[in-house]
């Protein structure tokens, strides 16, 4: 049963008032932190992560085995894992996040009117975000450490396979607060059913913003059921396309990297299409150099033919393979005419998330970047970079795909919203 059509349980309601009244009243207090008060908290819990990973690696192996004897895809797993290079990184985005600009009490425009009135546009925190999430531990620290600098309380929701590392992680970062003298409801893990997920949907009043981050079924059951406002994070079903006038070296690199880097997340690629000028010298070696990847080839005729002189395995493509977000080690491919073509395949399959041209035409590369409707746009890049830490934001809390507050990589000020405050000397409106 979706999330959306659960029925909602009066102690799954009282529950949820309970965290979020509580993160409330942690969330006034960090609005009220200073940059370095809030800097050497995460540096604080960045220790205690690190101090503590041999439990966090103990009680994720507990998370991994549990999902191995169900049947868990090699691909979650590899979402849901963890092992101390992992922690360790984890702790290290803390770190970094710590290094960052604070983006609370930032002026966004400000000017003093012509009756002497001083007003000024200031960011401000949401005060209390929720996140709803899969198998993705790392997204509990993120989102601790991004809440925590930008003066947000977060109330947690990660997936059942996860339970056991979330677990011990929030006690670690609870603790680690609790022993700076801060409130340790800044960072909540809520427990429970697809009924404490509704009540936390619905829980407008004492929740701010609900981020959910997960596959298509989660995040559409999250924007469709919640009278919380919801930042969506969508689905990663990017496209790399190689044009007439690419450098081919760099598009086999490109196309690759791409895919193969890390093919479980939202910013690999999933569809590979080529210009049919380039198509019979491109990719023989493409297609090769997938395959000894270990990627299953879903491939439409032309690019089927090319894929049979090259002796590489495939089978047909259809629709739905174009439509997929694998989030394994498959691939789409096709052959278009020309980049009128491309940009019509990447409108109807695209999810809005990354796509890529690659290409020495300039004019080509101007109208790609035009004319695809997509949170980032990749010219002669991996679509692999769409990432807040790859763009120097530190950690992020997901990749928004939609259109209003924030899009693309969210980050530090992606967490705030804006007060106007305005200073007078006694005017009144006449």
């Amino acid at each position: 049963m979706s999330e959306s059509t659960t029925a909602v349980d009066p102690a799954d309601v009282e529950r949820v008032r309970q965290v979020a009244e509580a993160a409330r009243t942690a969330s006034r207090r960090l609005a009220l932190l200073s940059g370095a008060e809030k800097d050497a908290a995460l540096h604080a819990l960045a220790d205690a992560l690190d101090a503590a990973t041999d439990d966090v690696v103990a009680a994720n192996e507990r998370d991994l085995s549990r999902g191995r004897e169900q049947g868990m895809a090699e691909s979650l797993q590899d979402r849901l894992r963890l092992d101390p290079p992992r922690v360790a990184a984890v702790a290290q985005a803390l770190r970094d996040i710590a290094g960052l600009p604070d983006p609370v009490g930032e002026v966004v425009r400000g000017s003093t009117l012509a009756n002497g009135l001083q007003i000024r546009q200031v960011r401000v925190p949401m005060g209390v975000v929720g996140m709803i999430y899969e198998a993705r531990p790392n997204v509990t620290v993120d989102a601790a450490g991004l809440g925590l600098k930008s003066g947000n309380a977060v109330i947690l929701r990660g997936g059942s396979a996860a339970a056991e590392t979330n677990g011990a992680t929030v006690q670690v970062l609870r603790r680690a607060l609790e022993e700076r003298g801060l409130p340790a409801d800044a960072v909540s893990l809520l427990e429970g059913g697809h009924g404490v997920v509704r009540a936390l949907m619905t829980a407008r009043g004492l929740v701010d913003l609900l981020i959910p981050r997960g596959g298509a079924d989660l995040i559409q059951a999250v924007v469709t059921g919640s009278t919380v406002p919801v930042i969506e994070t969508g689905v990663g079903n990017c496209h790399v396309y190689v044009d007439a006038r690419a450098d081919l070296d760099k598009a086999l690199a490109i196309a690759v990297n791409a895919k193969t880097h890390r093919p479980s997340v939202c910013n690999a690629a999933e569809s590979l299409l080529v210009h049919r000028d380039v198509a019979q010298a491109f990719l023989p070696k493409a297609l090769a150099a997938l395959a000894a990847e270990g990627v299953l080839l879903h491939t439409d005729e032309r690019a089927g033919a090319q894929a049979d002189a090259a002796g590489v395995a495939h089978d047909a493509a259809t629709d739905e393979h174009f439509a997929t977000e694998f989030h394994g080690l498959e691939m789409s491919v096709g052959v278009v005419d020309d980049l009128d073509a491309a940009l019509e395949h990447v409108r109807r399959f695209g999810s809005g998330h990354t796509e890529a041209i690659v290409t020495e035409d300039r004019a080509a590369a101007r109208r790609f970047t035009a004319e695809v409707d997509a949170a980032a746009v990749m010219v002669n890049a991996s679509t692999r970079f769409t990432d807040g830490g790859e763009f120097g934001f530190g950690a992020e809390i997901g990749i928004s795909t939609q259109k209003l507050h924030a899009r693309g990589p969210m980050a530090l000020p992606e967490l705030t919203t804006t007060k106007w405050v305005v200073e007078g000397d006694g005017q009144v409106r006449v």
